[in-house]
């Protein structure tokens, strides 16, 4: 029985499902869900993230992370973290660049944040041969804390899923999925009678607003650990970085927008990272937090043109290749201002590379 016949079944069973419900299931169900049993990653999969675009993305994260390592005053121990590391590119990258640091490697442990049985072997694979050997854990809350912490989150949360709330003209609905009468899986309105929070927003009637749970979750565990730990977590993703209204459900296969309800398990599907609910969640903990900037402010301050000039100098012949890479990561109509990057920290007046400005 195929995964969208067993989603059916539940539903006819137990009523309409949320859609990060839906979405949960569908990215991890043991049997069939996709990450879980097929992800597809790079020009060839269904997807491309920034470190398969370039290396000199990882390159810079991992510069970004010695250079915290130095502010954090060069500790003897630390635990340099990847939450969803992919195929392990980034960090395949960010280690080969910090090798210019003295001591950084020897003072790291490293721990990898991943889920999926198939992209841990990939990790693995991958980094076989790094200078530093990877733990693999599968929370943030199994990571100890007697040591400061360094973490990096490129694209995670566009993988925690956030529940749909529309005004109607007759007050707020939630957005489920249901079934039709011939099996199919199809969106519908469940009124809502109570314990809802509106938002401190205008919405008009018919527009949607996406509350995840999982993403402030994600925020208040990230900034308990570095309240206890100290240290510095840099997330990188693509999403909204204030309070807004929008349907950001997507479906990804072989780069193409696919309908999300149509083959559960075969497709990614993400929703838009919200920051500021990650951010104000890790702040009620006591935690610290930097403004917003997109990804291409951030990796230009972090020193990507320079970084492509001296790639380009040392192969004219790919100079070309490397410039289309530099904007794909940069300019504001690629990857540059739909992606964004924040940081939380420990409150300890830490001043973050990339966000001093």
């Amino acid at each position: 029985m195929s995964l969208k016949d067993r989603l059916a079944r539940e539903i006819a069973l137990t009523g309409p499902m949320t859609v990060a419900d839906y979405v949960t299931r569908c990215l991890h169900d043991p049997k069939d869900g996709y990450y879980a049993t097929r992800p597809a990653l790079g020009e060839g999969g269904d997807f491309i993230t920034a470190p398969l675009v370039s290396q000199m993305f990882g390159e810079l994260i991992g510069l970004w992370a010695v250079e915290t390592w130095h502010r954090l005053g060069a500790p003897e121990r630390f635990r340099l973290v990847e939450v969803g590391p992919g195929d392990g590119t980034l960090m395949d990258d960010a280690l080969r660049a910090a090798r210019v640091a003295p001591g950084f490697l020897e003072a790291c442990d490293l721990m990898l944040i991943e889920p999926s049985g198939p992209l841990r072997e990939a990790q693995a694979r991958r980094l076989a041969q790094a200078d530093v050997s990877p733990r693999w854990v599968r929370s943030l809350n199994q990571i100890d804390v007697d040591a400061p912490v360094i973490l990096i989150a490129n694209e995670v949360l566009d993988c925690l899923p956030a529940r749909q709330f529309v005004r109607t003209d007759g007050g707020w609905a939630e957005r489920r999925i249901g079934v039709t009468d011939d099996g199919g899986l199809t969106f519908g309105l469940v009124g809502i009678t109570g314990g809802f929070e509106r938002p401190p927003f205008e919405v008009e009637p018919g527009q949607v607003i996406e509350v995840s749970d999982q993403q402030a979750a994600f925020g208040r565990d990230l900034g308990v650990l570095l309240n206890e730990t100290s240290g510095a977590a840099l997330l990188i993703d693509y999403g909204r970085d204030r309070p807004g209204v929008g349907d950001t459900l997507q479906g990804l296969r072989r780069h193409a927008r696919v309908d999300v309800l149509a083959t559960p398990g075969e497709a990614d599907l993400t929703q838009w990272a919200d920051f500021p609910a990650v951010q104000e969640a890790a702040i009620r903990t006591g935690a610290d937090v930097t403004g917003c900037v997109g990804q291409g402010e951030l990796l230009r301050r972090l020193g990507i043109e320079a970084r492509a000039e001296r790639l380009s100098s040392g192969r004219p012949e790919a100079g070309p290749v490397i410039a289309r890479q530099l904007a794909r990561l940069t300019a504001p109509d690629q990857m540059g201002d739909l992606f964004k990057a924040a940081a939380i920290f420990s409150p300890r007046s830490l001043a973050v590379p990339g966000f001093e400005q």
